[in-house]
C-alpha cells in the first residue's frame, strides 16, 4: 500500500513538474513570436528547453529540502524556502551566463529573458523559484487536506459499519436467550423429544444466519427461508397454536433486504400475540411493490395489539428500526399500526433493489 501511494505521489509530482516547465517554455515562445524573426525561433526554443531542464533539476533539489523540513515549525520552513531559493538562483545564474556566452545560446539573454525583474535585488530566476515554491506548498497543503478528508470519511464509514454490526449482532443473543429459555422449559416438563428437535433446529438456524455478514443484503426469498427455520423452532414449542400465512407478490421474491430483517418482527408477534394466548394465533407475512420504486413488507398478527413508543416493544424491533436508519437513512419507513379487527402490524418500506 505504501509503495502504491509513494508511486502515485511521484507520478503526480513529475506530471506537474513537466507541465509547469513546459508552460514556462510556451510562454517564452509566445512572447518571442511578437518580435523575433521566425527563422530564429527554433534556436531559441532549444535554449529555453535546456534552461528549463536546469530549472527542473534545481527545483527537484528544492523539493527534497522542503520535504526534510516539512514537519518543522513554520518559521523553519519559511527560512528554508528563502534560503533554498536564493542558493538555487545563485547556482543558476552562472549557468545562464555560461549558456548565453556560448555559441549555442548566443541568441538569448538567459539572465533576464528580456523581461524586467520585480526589483533590482530579485532576479527572474529567484522569482521563478519562489513562484515554484509557492505552488509546491499549495499543492502539498491541498493533498494534505484531501488526505485528511478521506481519512475522516473512512473513519465515518468504519463507525457506520461498526454501528450496523453491533445492532445486527445484538439480535442473535436476544433470540438465543429466548430459545434457550424455551428449551429449558421443555426439559423441565420432560418433553425431551421436543427439546431435542428444538436444539437441532436451533443449530441449523444459527448456522444459516451466520452465513451472512451483518452488512449483507439478501434476497427476500432467502430471508423467508431463514424465517421459516426460525418458525420451525417455535412450532416445536407452540405446535398448532402457531399459524402462519403468506401473501407474497412473485415480483418481489428477488428484491434485496437486510439480512435478518424479518425474524425479529416475527419474534415480536410470537411474544405478544401467540405466547400469551391459550389458543395461540395467526401471523401474516406479506410483501409487495409500493409506489415510487419501493418495497413494502408487513408482519401482522391477531393478538391484543401494542400501545406506546416502539422502543418499549422490545430489543428486536428497536434494533431493526436503528439498522434501517443506518442503512437507508431517510429512504425508508418503519411503521406500527393496529390490525383490523384486532392485533398489531409492523410495516417496513425500503427502496426496491435487485442484484
Amino acid at each position: 500500500m505504501n509503495i502504491r501511494i509513494n508511486w502515485r505521489r511521484e507520478l503526480r509530482f513529475w506530471s506537474f513538474q513537466l507541465l509547469g516547465w513546459m508552460t514556462w517554455i510556451v510562454m517564452l515562445v509566445l512572447r518571442d513570436l511578437t518580435f523575433v524573426p521566425r527563422e530564429y525561433i527554433l534556436e531559441r526554443v532549444n535554449v529555453f528547453v535546456v534552461d528549463a531542464l536546469i530549472g527542473m533539476a534545481l527545483t527537484t533539489a528544492l523539493r527534497y529540502l522542503y520535504r526534510s523540513v516539512w514537519d518543522r515549525p513554520v518559521y523553519v520552513r519559511f527560512l528554508a524556502v528563502m534560503l533554498g531559493c536564493w542558493l538555487a538562483s545563485q547556482a543558476w545564474r552562472p549557468i545562464k551566463v555560461l549558456i548565453t556566452d556560448s555559441d549555442f545560446g548566443a541568441s538569448v539573454d538567459l539572465t533576464g529573458y528580456g523581461w524586467n525583474t520585480f526589483s533590482n535585488w530579485l532576479p527572474i530566476s529567484m522569482s521563478l523559484l519562489l513562484l515554484w515554491s509557492m505552488l509546491y506548498f499549495m499543492m502539498k497543503y491541498y493533498q494534505l487536506f484531501h488526505y485528511e478528508r478521506e481519512k475522516s470519511l473512512r473513519s465515518e464509514s468504519l463507525a457506520h459499519e461498526a454501528q450496523l454490526r453491533m445492532l445486527r449482532y445484538q439480535l442473535n443473543p436476544h433470540f438465543l436467550f429466548n430459545t434457550l429459555n424455551a428449551i429449558s422449559t421443555l426439559i423441565l416438563v420432560q418433553s425431551t423429544d421436543q427439546a431435542n428437535a428444538m436444539v437441532t433446529r436451533l443449530s441449523k438456524f444459527l448456522r444459516y444466519s451466520l452465513e451472512h455478514d451483518p452488512l449483507d443484503k439478501v434476497t427476500l426469498e432467502h430471508e423467508l427461508a431463514s424465517v421459516n427455520l426460525y418458525l420451525d423452532i417455535e412450532k416445536v414449542r407452540f405446535e398448532e397454536r402457531l399459524r402462519v400465512e403468506y401473501d407474497l407478490a412473485a415480483s418481489v421474491r428477488q428484491a434485496l433486504v437486510p439480512s435478518m430483517l424479518l425474524q425479529p418482527m416475527v419474534e415480536n408477534s410470537i411474544k405478544y400475540a401467540i405466547a400469551r394466548h391459550e389458543n395461540g394465533g395467526t401471523i401474516w407475512i406479506s410483501a409487495s411493490p409500493c409506489d415510487r420504486n419501493k418495497l413494502c413488507i408487513t408482519v401482522a398478527d391477531d393478538g391484543p395489539g401494542a400501545v406506546g413508543d416502539p422502543t418499549s416493544i422490545g430489543v428486536g424491533l428497536k434494533n431493526i428500526r436503528d439498522r434501517l436508519q443506518e442503512i437507508y437513512g431517510d429512504e425508508h419507513q418503519f411503521l406500527f399500526s393496529p390490525q383490523d379487527p384486532k392485533g398489531f402490524k409492523v410495516t417496513v418500506v425500503i427502496p426496491y433493489e435487485t442484484r
